[in-house]
């Protein structure tokens, strides 16, 4: 019966990891209420992954990146790395994901992401080359770098966190790289190779300015006062070139016809490109209707300025509206417009004329990670989004110069912290606290910035560490090992290693990477038993398949890039697939080669 119930809990896990409307941390915690009311494990067991100090850890690994981005530790190099752009794109291409994975060997993948993204947009303005075919292979090269070192991605983390849990020795420092080095060696070239015939080729439009073309959904309101009143509808969208998709009037949906008859006090939904809002803002008679406005005086400031900015995740703004965030007194800059991918912004259409589930308002819509706003303001306002925590402004300013000064002194106590805890001076979630605070005291990083981490990483490792644990105590990972290991009599233990790794890539696309091997690490490590072989090879191959995904732009690095690169669904698919089967067989035959089946 707890073999059921923890195989549905997993399924359940699943399903509600892959509804990208239900947040990440709300899941997490449903999987340890379920684990604690079945009782499958006790109170003590579900909340035991909270205080392991690997998650622990992990937390203050993801507050010293933060001061590694604040001291510009990143950027320097990332501005060294322009150069390479005037040698063309192939070039720049193959020194940008070289420089990228090295850093994201280090650094989280996310973080250095984040960091490179506005580098790698300038460069390729510089040599001419669509940021459609530079941003994906920037993404790309952070997953990949993670691959190299223990702490090159929380998945590393995790996976020997769980290891030690249960008897066995946990991953070395260096101990991946046999293996991640030639997997990132043998990415790039794949995507370097593929990229030029597989990654698309969106380019601008002369005039744009380095500005994306993207459709952009805002809300326009008629005042009763509007000398459009008593017109058709044809003199603003036909007359003006603008696209109203729909009106709502008094609570009530009406059609977008070119022949209704304003009356005043309607709200038009307007989508269009960047110079389609502006035009709406700069009419007479129709005005844009965000959460609170500034005064005119402030907008048409000489220093007043437009920029687009992207939610990064981790973001407080996740989930909540620009209502609910008071969001112009907060950051005394309007939001003019609202930009999502194809697929939620065709459901977000019908949600703001009320035809899906209840009526919403640009400003009462919750905000989701990826989303970009089009944003107007004082200069300075929009440079103090600059450390990107909440908003990543993307292109419209010039940003405030990180703290160059800090910057030696971040890398001194930032390898001094891992140093420490990777050779036993102190514990891991000792030495990275120490390490936090001492970047926070010295002010390589505030406060502030430092402690906005993204939680959801934290919950969900210490919610699929109980998830592991319920496998472990209810027999489940035994149940299901035994099955995969069936395969053995056919093909032996390397086929049984090929399936566990394609089922990691599978499950790391709804779940996330470090879900995905928590759940199929004790899947592994029984079916090793059965087989008689050593528990070593299944244990890394799981850890560095959950690194190889890169089928769907699901992953935290893919969806930064997602909007500004343009890209589309099948873009991931298209490039990702034939890069993860080449990878996925490198390791199969790799793996085994470094950690033998017949163990040391």
């Amino acid at each position: 019966m707890s073999i059921a119930l923890v195989l549905a809990v997993i399924v359940v896990a699943l399903v509600l990891f892959s509804i990208e409307s239900i947040p990440l941390e709300f899941t997490s915690l449903t999987v340890v209420c379920l684990l604690a009311l079945s009782g499958v494990l006790t109170p003590a067991q579900a909340f035991e992954g909270f205080s392991n100090d690997t998650v622990i850890f992990i937390f203050t690994l993801l507050a010293m990146t933060q001061g590694l981005a604040s001291t510009g530790v990143v950027q320097m190099v990332g501005q060294r790395m322009a150069f390479f752009a005037r040698f063309g794109h192939q070039a720049f291409v193959l020194a940008m994901m070289g420089v990228v994975a090295v850093f994201s060997a280090f650094i989280s993948n996310t973080v250095t992401t984040a960091a490179f993204l506005p580098v790698a947009i300038g460069a390729a303005q510089r040599a001419k080359v669509p940021r459609s075919k530079v941003l994906l292979p920037l993404a790309y090269a952070s997953m990949l770098g993670g691959t190299v070192l223990l702490f090159g991605t929380s998945t590393n983390l995790v996976v020997s966190a769980a290891l030690v849990r249960q008897g066995m020795p946990g991953i070395g420092v260096t101990e991946l790289a046999p293996v991640g080095v030639p997997v990132v060696v043998l990415g790039i070239g794949v995507v370097v190779l593929l990229g030029r015939w597989l990654l698309p080729s969106r380019e601008g439009k002369p005039g744009t300015e380095g500005w994306a073309l993207r459709d952009y959904l805002t809300e326009a309101v008629l005042p009763r006062d509007s000398r459009y009143v008593g017109k058709p509808l044809a003199e603003i969208s036909e007359g003006l070139g603008l696209r109203v998709i729909g009106i709502v009037h008094e609570g009530k949906t009406r059609s977008a016809q070119p022949s209704y008859v304003l009356t005043g006090e309607e709200r038009l939904l307007v989508e269009g490109k960047r110079e389609d809002i502006l035009r709406v803002k700069d009419l007479r008679g129709i005005e844009l209707r965000p959460d609170v406005r500034l005064s005119d005086e402030e907008l048409e400031a000489p220093e007043s300025l437009l920029a687009e900015v992207s939610v990064p995740p981790g973001s407080p703004l996740v989930g909540r509206s620009l209502k609910e965030t008071l969001f112009a007194e907060r950051f005394g800059l309007v939001a003019l417009a609202l930009h999502r991918r194809p697929a939620i912004q065709r459901l977000t259409k019908l949600q703001l004329l009320g035809r899906s589930f209840r009526d919403h308002t640009l400003s009462t819509l919750p905000l989701a990670v990826g989303d970009v706003l089009l944003l107007r303001g004082p200069r300075q306002k929009v440079a103090e989004l600059a450390p990107g925590t909440s908003l990543m402004v993307l292109e419209g300013h010039e940003y405030e110069p990180p703290r160059y000064a800090k910057a030696l002194l971040a890398v001194i106590i930032f390898l001094g912290a891992l140093g420490a805890g990777s050779v036993g001076l102190l514990p891991l979630s000792v030495a990275g606290l120490a390490g936090m605070l001492a970047m926070i005291a010295t002010g390589c990083v505030d406060a502030r910035t430092a402690f906005r981490v993204d939680w959801r990483v934290v919950l969900l490792i210490g919610a699929m560490m109980a998830l592991g644990l319920a496998m472990e105590v209810s027999g489940a990972g035994k149940f299901v090992g035994d099955h995969v290991a069936r395969l053995g009599t056919y093909g032996g233990p390397r086929a049984v290693l090929a399936l566990l790794m394609v089922l990691t890539i599978v499950l790391s696309a709804p779940m996330s990477n470090q879900a995905a091997a928590l759940v199929v690490l004790p899947v592994a490590l029984n079916a090793a038993t059965q087989l008689g072989v050593d528990v070593r090879p299944f244990a890394m191959g799981v850890t560095l398949a959950a690194s190889c995904s890169f089928i769907t732009p699901l992953e935290p690095s893919c969806v930064l890039v997602y909007g500004p690169g343009h890209y589309r669904f099948t873009d991931f698919f298209r490039l990702g697939t034939p890069l993860t089967a080449v990878l996925v067989v490198f390791l199969v035959v790799a793996v085994p080669w470094v950690w033998p089946f017949a163990g040391p």
